[in-house]
């Protein structure tokens, strides 16, 4: 199959991180179906036959973010094996010490590690980005997880759901609000054998369906978490801990400000080429 490769390029004061995962999104919604990040913004691609011009530029008139705007360039890309090119282009292993290795499963094993997770990537892996996945699987490594109750909040590929389980949680739930997100976490947790996973679709409105947790993980980005934050104290029983990552260490002073406001206190934070991963308490 043939596709078209989009480059979009934005003009905007909003992180570039925060309008590749809003954009992703939308597009998802007009057939787009792999994406990686470029040093400008996103590159984008359709197949042939569902590539509508029109369609495109009426997503983008009505994109969600203020203050942004938004130019792209498109060139024809002639068939090609998809999974090689994320492969050699995109898509390496993550490994966190000799604890976890995370790979897709075009890549071969890579036997010594305690966990060994599968994630094939497809469009929810195209916009996350490794350091914040990095430091959240640190901070899930250093848990007991034993008997535990834990939520993956915009969970993505699932993958910090996966291995809660396989670190031994008793109940794990995994939420994402982005259809394809959702439908790769089904998939990347059949291939985990951790179909006891619960999944849904939706935003944080649907925390409450699922009732109280110990540990909460939200790896998303600064406004969402900023806006979620009075919602994720609400599914937290009394003692119980929130990492949240995706967003900067110069933004550590807004998130601890809105936690304060809902009860809840920054114990640590953890940095990785300026993101950081917070814990945060619920007395």
């Amino acid at each position: 199959m043939n596709y078209y490769e989009l480059s979009f390029t934005y003009t905007s004061p909003i992180e570039k991180e925060i309008i590749n995962d809003v954009l992703a999104a939308e597009l998802g919604e007009i057939g787009f179906e792999s994406f990686t990040e470029s040093e400008k913004g996103l590159l984008g691609y359709i197949s042939e036959a569902l590539y509508d011009k029109k369609t495109l530029d009426d997503k983008l008139a009505d994109f969600p973010l203020e203050n942004t705007r938004i130019d792209y360039t498109s060139k024809w890309v002639e068939s090609k094996d998809w999974n090689e090119e994320w492969e050699k282009n995109y898509f390496k292993p993550i490994r966190i010490g000799n604890e976890c290795i995370i790979r897709a499963s075009f890549h071969e094993a890579e036997p010594g590690y305690t966990y060994n997770i599968i994630i094939d990537p497809k469009m929810a892996f195209g916009t996350g980005n490794h350091e914040t996945t990095y430091l959240m699987i640190s901070e899930m490594l250093k848990l007991d997880l034993e008997g535990k109750e834990l939520l993956d909040m915009g969970c993505g590929t699932a993958v910090l759901a996966i291995l809660a389980r396989l670190k031994g949680a008793k109940r794990v739930a995994a939420i994402d609000i982005d259809e394809w997100a959702y439908n790769n976490a089904l998939e990347n947790i059949r291939l985990n054998h951790t179909e006891d996973i619960q999944v849904a679709l939706g935003g944080a409105e649907k925390i409450k369906e699922f009732g109280l947790f110990d540990i909460v993980f939200a790896n998303i980005n600064r406004n969402i978490l900023l806006n979620d934050i009075c919602q994720y104290t609400n599914s937290m029983k009394p003692g119980s801990i929130l990492f949240m990552s995706g967003f900067y260490v110069e933004d550590i002073p807004a998130i601890e400000a809105e936690c304060q406001k809902n009860g809840l206190k920054l114990d640590s934070y953890n940095e990785r080429n300026n993101w950081v991963a917070v814990k945060v308490l619920k007395g």
